[in-house]
């Protein structure tokens, strides 16, 4: 099939494209390398054709949907501190970016789009495991164009037809993690302290819990998602089996130090999958301590990554504490 992958050069759109070329599919990747990295594409970017394009403007990138049989939406600004800062430019990239999408596939009768939406969009939830059917709270403005781009793409599957399954990543982890932004991923965080001898940077208390994932359970839960027949699915794609960060460090066989915890964050997070499981018969395979003997297997690849410390979290967070009381 010829498939299209937005974000195709970032974290999961890169492992991704990697799985689906191997399947012997067309893909193009579209990216405008924002966030994403030519690197994590180099070993098979022969086998796909890439595009440097900003979704969120329209124009001749469009074009390629033509003939297009499926398209995965990964692009997307991610990060909390950022979108308290610049709400503008995430609604331009989130919300007006996935509009684009939904109408060039209308356009070019793509009949699937599968969405990469967030579980932030539960904000604090009441009930754990949390199930799709939560209410929606988002706590900043990055959650709320995530979701924003969800109803977006159920909303053009009712009036348009285009098949539309939207997949709630609660917290993902692996190799290619982004290694940029305002103070961004965890595990990227953590990998490039460790590499330095640093301590980790604990929020809290480090008894909070989450849903951590491991890339390759999440490519294929996607992949399976090409074949699901039943339009206006939403799935949770995590494990139902939350750790604790004070676990993580243990199992990283690190010192640590803790800073303040940061309000709109829940104290736990952990994923109700009855519904991925019964639906796409998928469930997560890489156990945590699996995943984290993997990833420092690739541990060099965050030798360049920025190097955080208490001091410079305190800053780069000081937005995050003045609006999210």
């Amino acid at each position: 099939m010829k498939i299209i992958i937005t974000g195709g050069a970032g974290f999961i759109g890169s492992h991704l494209a990697e799985y689906l070329t191997n399947k012997k599919h067309q893909i193009i990747v579209i990216d405008n390398l924002s966030t994403g990295r030519l690197e994590n594409i180099k070993y098979f970017k022969k086998k796909v054709k890439f595009v440097n394009a900003d979704i969120s403007k329209r124009g001749k990138w469009m074009q390629n949907f033509e003939g297009t049989h499926v398209v995965f939406h990964f692009a997307a600004l991610a990060d909390i501190v950022p979108s308290i800062k610049n709400p503008t430019t995430y609604f331009q990239s989130n919300v007006v970016g996935t509009e684009n999408i939904a109408s060039v596939c209308v356009k070019y009768n793509v009949k699937k789009i599968i969405y990469a939406a967030s579980s932030s969009c539960y904000g604090i939830p009441k009930k754990y495991p949390t199930s799709e059917n939560e209410s929606i709270k988002p706590q900043y403005p990055y959650a709320l164009t995530k979701n924003i781009g969800e109803q977006i793409l159920m909303h053009y599957a009712k009036i348009y037809g285009v098949q539309v399954t939207s997949m709630r990543l609660f917290n993902v982890y692996g190799t290619r993690s982004r290694t940029s932004g305002t103070y961004g991923a965890m595990f990227g965080v953590f990998l490039a302290q460790k590499l330095k001898k640093k301590p980790l940077t604990v929020v809290g208390d480090g008894t909070q819990k989450r849903d951590f994932t491991y890339i390759s359970d999440v490519v294929l839960a996607f992949y399976k998602c090409i074949n699901l027949k039943k339009n206006f699915q939403i799935f949770n794609v995590g494990t139902g089996k939350p750790i604790s960060i004070n676990k993580i460090v243990k199992l990283l066989k690190c010192q640590s130090v803790n800073i303040p915890k940061r309000p709109g964050e829940p104290d736990e997070t952990n994923a109700n999958i009855g519904k991925i499981k019964k639906k796409l018969n998928w469930r997560p395979k890489i156990s945590i301590k699996n995943g984290i003997n993997r990833l420092l297997k690739d541990i060099n690849y965050w030798n360049n990554a920025p190097v955080w410390t208490p001091k410079t979290i305190k800053i780069a967070t000081k937005e995050w504490f003045e609006y999210l009381k």
